[in-house]
């Protein structure tokens, strides 16, 4: 009901590639108001890039279609993995100057139109704890982007949810504490 009234009401909602922040105004029952949407990207497990806006509309960037309908994917690569053992130490997430330095660099030479940073944790904590966690190192690597005017267009913490080996070995959990950069092109 919420989406067909705001068909009726004729409002336009523009996403652009400078994901900059839209307001859509409607008409409601002969009172004005202003309604803020912000956007969010995120990559599905196929790789295809999907934005939405908070009140519930969503699509995938590019409005191109493959002859069956389905959506012609921009593939983005995952242009960094750091290891967060090399980056944080236990149960924190502050970055030294130089591992500060180390990604600086690495955000002035990947030369991207943006950035999607995924903080990964293991299995050790409780999931909240691991959420937490997860978020917060990738807040902080995503904040030495934005330092030096790199665009970061999503930073998430999905704690132990998406791990890459099994948690049942030393190695394994090692590579799941990762934080992930993805390269928008």
């Amino acid at each position: 009901m919420f989406r067909d009234n705001h068909r009726k009401l004729g409002m336009v909602l523009v996403v652009g590639m400078s994901l900059a922040v839209n307001v859509a105004t409607a008409d409601v029952l002969g009172s004005n108001y202003a309604e803020e949407y912000r956007p969010t990207i995120w990559i599905d497990p196929d790789g295809c890039e999907h934005w939405t806006m908070d009140d519930g509309a969503e699509g995938y960037m590019d409005a191109v279609r493959n002859r069956d309908g389905s959506a012609v994917c921009h593939r983005s690569e995952i242009c960094g993995v750091v290891p967060t053992d090399q980056l944080f130490a236990t149960d924190r997430y502050n970055i030294g100057p130089a591992n500060r330095q180390r990604l600086e660099e690495f955000f002035r030479q990947a030369n991207a139109f943006g950035y999607l940073i995924y903080g990964h944790t293991d299995s050790r904590a409780s999931d909240e704890y691991n959420m937490t966690l997860s978020q917060n190192r990738a807040n902080a690597v995503a904040s030495v982007a934005t330092s030096i005017g790199a665009r970061v267009v999503d930073v998430r913490g999905f704690g132990e949810r998406q791990p890459r080996d099994t948690n049942a070995t030393a190695e394994g959990m090692q590579q799941n504490r990762r934080v992930e950069i993805y390269c928008l092109r």
